[in-house]
């Protein structure tokens, strides 16, 4: 048994000094068969919805949020002043996004200012337009903290 434990230990280390000895070589480009097949990266086409589109996906989201975490009855009745406050501020490489901003009114009778965003390929796994929106003096999580300031361009 022990003769066998020793013969394996020599053979790994033999094993490891080959492969040890076959990366001490120059670097070099990878070859056809090493490259990443059908992973050309990301195309966006900036084709993202108007401000309007995410209204609904806002008010849905916010109903579920406050009733489920909160225990809140809060619900946003409608919106005013929703506006484009930029699309694709950032370098033209990044993934293509439209920043908005209006107004909420919610059950409570208060009107409060709601910034979001909408992302291309921002839905579930990729797929679809996604919404991140703040609700500001209703960021319980501080999630864009501090006043939505984070879901700002």
């Amino acid at each position: 048994m022990r003769a066998l434990s020793l013969k394996s230990l020599r053979f790994a280390a033999i094993l490891g000094l080959m492969f040890g000895a076959l990366s001490l070589g120059e670097a070099r480009a990878a070859n056809p068969l090493e490259l990443n097949f059908w992973l050309s990266g990301p195309r966006y086409d900036g084709a993202v919805a108007d401000c309007d589109k995410a209204l609904p996906t806002i008010a849905t989201q916010f109903w579920e949020k406050e009733s489920s975490f909160w225990n809140s009855s809060l619900k946003i009745t409608g919106f005013a002043a929703v506006h484009e406050v930029a699309f694709r501020p950032w370098q033209s490489d990044n993934i293509p996004r439209r920043f908005c901003t209006g107004e909420a009114m919610l059950t409570d009778g208060k009107m409060r200012k709601v910034h979001f965003s909408i992302v291309e390929d921002g839905g579930f796994a990729g797929y679809g337009q996604g919404v991140e929106w703040c609700v500001v003096g209703l960021d319980r999580n501080w999630a864009y903290n501090p006043a939505c300031r984070a879901a700002k361009p």
